[in-house]
């Protein structure tokens, strides 16, 4: 039986064990017994966990075991006497008889593959049957261990609940450990850099290739670490060009939708705007390439600018700026329309027109929700790679002519490890250091839109 289809018996299971359980406690009060504790529904519960859980808790632990055991069993078979000793030749037979013996290939390359995939078979299955009768036998046993403890006075509710409390604080740590597993990640391989490269060359220096370091003898002396022109390329790009898009476009889009629109076009205009935030970067990036670069570079050759690129920071600015509006304009829509009614009408009634309303009255009064939009969507914007890659080019170019190629850090790291690295040396390093310099950053900016967020919700509860 696979695990997918035990599972799925566990489940039936779980499903009888609530309904019985449910019906024994709803007979609780047809008998003239003492007032129950909780409803049927804790107590259909309450056995259903139990007769679902442990099974579903051991299959997990079985099938992370299952494997370690079948492979030794074949090992110690006559039939894998024939196998050579280098164990990736050996891995790839074994691996090779698996999918024989699964079905998933007609046939082997290795003659030994065919000789171990009726012995593959075989021990897939007995270890599979023993996985099958345990987890059932356990779900059996446990559901009838609870199924016997239910009685009037028995607090079902109170162990079910206790149940939902370790399950929400288990994810919620989760959460927790994972972030806390990145940054310590990052902070250990960061510091590996650092004691390689000076930290004071890389936050203040101007000159970034990591290729002249390959070496880790080279990499102290070397002067190639300099991340100034990252982080002036995500600046530039990221939180000024694309800035300059998004930032009067959405904000003139909310104002919009919220007093200007009528209720069906707001009905479909505001679903189509939120929909940019679901195209695929990458389908930015090839707009951003093929389409937006290519006619500013002309632009740029028509008007007289010298060193004008294929690829400039304007092109995947504009195009980052698109991308990150409904960021924008979904902020400021629900901002302004959080803002108090009678504040427009006394605006209104004061004699003041729609258009100064909005400006004296609506506009600054959202203006904290709006400001922390904006502050998620660079958060956004400083993150993104692939508009870049495509459209920004990789140099490392400390530059303000937007007309020109210039690189950010998301870029670089992606560069930095592409391909076969030794993660030895500084310039692989390098990506988690410039990796650890963009959580810090992006963790700011989302701490203090979350702050402007929370006063402003305040201001108006």
């Amino acid at each position: 039986m696979s695990l997918a289809a035990l599972a799925l018996l566990i489940l039936g299971l779980g499903l009888i064990a609530w309904v019985a359980a449910r019906a024994k406690a709803m007979s609780f009060g047809s008998t003239g017994q003492a007032r129950q504790h909780s409803l049927p529904n804790y107590h259909g519960w309450y056995v259903a966990l139990w007769a679902v859980l442990p099974a579903l808790f051991f299959l997990t632990i079985w099938s992370s075991v299952s494997g370690g055991l079948v492979t030794q069993t074949v090992l110690e078979s006559p039939a894998a006497a024939s196998l050579p000793a280098m164990e990736m030749q050996r891995d790839a037979i074994l691996d090779e008889a698996r999918r024989l013996a699964e079905g998933r290939i007609d046939a082997a390359f290795n003659p030994e593959a065919e000789a171990l995939a009726p012995i593959y078979a075989e021990a897939t299955s007995f270890y599979s049957l023993i996985g099958s009768s345990i987890a059932l036998l356990l779900a059996f046993a446990a559901g009838a261990f609870a199924f016997t403890r239910l009685s009037p006075t028995f607090r079902a509710r109170t162990r079910v609940e206790r149940l939902v409390m370790a399950s929400l604080l288990i994810a919620s740590l989760i959460a927790i450990l994972t972030t806390l597993g990145i940054v310590l990640s990052l902070l250990f391989e960061s510091l590996r850099f650092f004691s390689m490269v000076s930290p004071v060359e890389f936050l203040f220096g101007l000159n970034w290739s990591p290729q002249m370091a390959i070496r880790a003898d080279q990499a102290g002396s070397s002067g190639a670490f300099g991340a100034i022109p990252l982080f002036w390329g995500t600046i530039f790009i990221g939180a000024i060009i694309a800035m300059i898009v998004a930032i009067p476009l959405g904000l003139m889009s909310a104002i919009y939708l919220t007093q200007y629109a009528s209720g069906r076009v707001r009905a479909w205009m505001k679903p189509a705007l939120e929909m940019l935030a679901g195209v695929p970067t990458v389908v930015y990036g090839y707009f951003a390439a093929l389409t937006v670069a290519p006619a500013i570079r002309d632009f740029a050759v028509t008007i007289g600018i010298p060193g004008a690129s294929s690829e400039s920071a304007l092109a995947a600015g504009l195009v980052m700026g698109i991308m990150i509006i409904p960021f924008v304009s979904s902020m400021a829509d629900d901002s302004i329309a959080a803002v108090p009614q009678a504040m427009r009408d006394g605006s209104l009634a004061m004699g003041a027109t729609t258009s100064e309303t909005i400006r004296r009255v609506l506009v600054p009064a959202a203006l904290p929700g709006v400001v922390g939009g904006v502050l998620l969507a660079v958060s956004r914007a400083i993150g993104e790679t692939m508009i870049v890659v495509m459209a920004a080019g990789l140099a490392a170019n400390l530059t303000a002519n937007p007309f020109q190629s210039v690189t950010t850090v998301t870029t670089q790291i992606v560069q930095l490890l592409t391909g076969d690295q030794e993660f030895d040396s500084a310039k692989t390093l390098a990506a988690f250091a410039l990796g650890l310099v963009l959580f810090i950053i992006t963790l700011l900016l989302n701490i203090v839109a979350l702050r402007v967020v929370k006063k402003y919700r305040e201001a108006y509860d």
